[in-house]
């Protein structure tokens, strides 16, 4: 089972930039699509952005498209979100997911990944 390790999150200004990391444990990251995804205490945990397995499709929320980015690096196990422009509304926990059902080239809804990292706490002050 695909284990998922968050970093990269901390204390940011408004207006500054981090880049999340979310290392895999296997080494078959490249047969799981992958998404980021957050949530505030008392919310619904969202979607963010997602990745297809080759990395070559990509989907954004609409809230942080032309914002965020997502990437991946199979030889490294990793995938990456490149946050600019952040705003105190991106404040979150910040979760990895991950999955490898047939059929499906990226997911964006929660009952789409199986597996979740414990994620990283991202905090925006302005």
């Amino acid at each position: 089972q695909i284990q998922l390790v968050e970093s990269g999150g901390r204390l940011v200004q408004a207006g500054g930039s981090l880049r999340l990391s979310c290392a895999a444990s296997e080494r078959t990251i490249g047969t799981y699509f992958m998404g980021w995804f957050r949530q505030v205490p008392g919310k619904e945990r969202e979607f963010v952005a997602a990745i297809s397995r080759s990395g070559g499709s990509t989907v954004y929320a609409v809230s942080v498209k032309g914002r965020f980015t997502i990437g991946r690096d199979n030889t490294k196990n990793t995938v990456y979100l490149q946050m600019d422009g952040l705003k105190p509304d991106d404040t979150a926990v910040y979760y990895c997911a991950a999955d490898r059902v047939l059929g499906k080239v990226v997911g964006t809804a929660l009952n789409d990944y199986d597996y979740w990292g414990q994620g990283t706490q991202v905090t925006v002050f302005s």
